[in-house]
């Protein structure tokens, strides 16, 4: 006999997880989430640099992330738990990415409008914030080959108020607040099949042989979602594809002063500080370096070494009193990149009972609480206090793609 749901969630992330967590908070749904893998932070949480800048092209898109970091600000409220595991490191985020200082004056004024704390500010005030730091935005030959003349530039946009959030405590937290509320969280369940009779969802079948009858099924299966959509063949009409992303990390000696998050134009990269100051990580923003589709249970989780020397060499001209050795490592994770927008896709499809939450393209840490208000309030019918103002048809499978100067991170 099979066991019952009202709700399967296929994927234990930190976006299936928020949504099992929030559905439950305020329903007395029976919420059933089956995570393939044996512990949390498998797949693309695991490997999330967690940043949580709320810069972004498009209005909405500002206010899911400044409602999120709302949500990681106050995360002990939100969970309800006394002494949760992860926390924001509240160390700000520093762009360098060369824009004339009366553009990035017009959209700090604007991201204040929207209660993002953002300023503008100086090669002095830089220097006096964040001395390690070199003003240079003159653009960076990655090869070495170029000889390169430093130009500092006189503007810096810096949101004051963001940071790094940790994302496998998070979902630490999120699997222990869930199963208070309820929720049956249950690791090495790998969903096999998704019933359907008479054109709606009907219930899974798992792995070792055993099946949940539910009306509904929501997919936050991460890079493996295109496989939950073709069980009930069904295309949503985007390119989501389980794409390899390579950070790196080196140890941290002593600097002149602290880093904050820097998201460098110069050079294509971004970096934050990692454990408790004694290391730092570094990721790319260009769009070659997102283009490695891959099969998502058969890959290379080790950064290449000419990766890392690229990036390495970024972060040396970045924090020129860095010195040139320290132990080198890196990481390869994957995250699901929709090539059309770069944009989620949420909410409900054709098919009764189906819902989807699939396509992050990197941001997924930063949209999560939002994401899991957004469709448990279309599950439940329910708000909360900490809900986002942003409706989800912003977000919704079958809304138009989402026009975007460039097709990477930072979209």
């Amino acid at each position: 006999m099979a066991d019952t749901a009202d709700v399967v969630i296929i994927g234990g992330g930190i976006i299936g997880l928020s949504i099992a967590y929030q559905t439950a908070r305020r329903s007395n749904l029976n919420v059933v989430l089956c995570e393939k893998g044996a512990g949390i932070g498998e797949g693309s949480t695991g490997y999330s640099s967690a940043i949580t800048r709320q810069r972004y092209t498009h209005e909405s898109m500002v206010r899911i992330a400044r409602d999120g970091n709302r949500v990681f600000r106050n995360w002990g409220d939100f969970t309800g738990l006394k002494n949760p595991g992860a926390r924001l490191n509240e160390i700000g985020v520093v762009w360098m990415t060369g824009e004339p200082g009366d553009q990035l004056e017009q959209e700090a004024s604007h991201l204040r409008s929207l209660e993002v704390d953002a300023v503008v500010i100086g090669p002095d005030e830089l220097a006096e914030r964040f001395p390690s730091l070199d003003p240079c935005l003159e653009p960076l030959d990655l090869t070495g080959e170029v000889d390169h003349e430093c130009k500092p530039g006189n503007a810096f946009l810096y949101e004051r108020d963001a940071g790094y959030f940790d994302s496998t405590s998070g979902a630490h937290d999120l699997v222990e607040a869930s199963r208070r509320e309820g929720v049956q969280v249950r690791f090495s369940t790998e969903v096999t099949n998704v019933r359907t009779t008479g054109g709606r969802i009907a219930g899974v079948d798992l792995k070792d042989g055993s099946s949940i009858d539910t009306p509904i099924v929501i997919n936050a299966a991460g890079p493996w979602c295109m496989r939950i959509n073709a069980m009930l063949d069904y295309d949503p009409g985007w390119e989501l594809v389980p794409t390899r992303v390579q950070v790196v990390h080196r140890s941290l000696p002593p600097l002149s002063g602290p880093l904050p998050v820097v998201g460098d134009g110069s050079s294509g990269i971004y970096f934050r500080p990692d454990a408790n100051g004694q290391s730092v990580i570094v990721g790319s923003l260009l769009e070659k370096d997102e283009e490695e589709e891959v099969d998502p249970d058969h890959y290379s989780n080790n950064a290449e070494r000419a990766f890392i020397e690229e990036k390495i060499l970024g972060l040396h001209h970045r924090i020129p009193e860095l010195e040139s050795r320290g132990k080198l490592g890196g990481i390869a994770g994957l995250y699901t990149f929709n090539r059309v927008d770069v944009h989620a896709i949420l909410g409900k499809t054709p098919i009764e009972g189906y819902l989807i939450s699939n396509g992050f393209t990197g941001h997924g840490l930063k949209e999560s609480p939002m994401v899991g208000s957004m469709m448990a309030q279309l599950i439940t019918g329910e708000r909360a206090s900490y809900d986002t103002d942003v409706d989800i048809s912003f977000l919704s499978v079958d809304r138009d793609p989402i026009a975007v100067a460039t097709k990477n991170v930072l979209a």
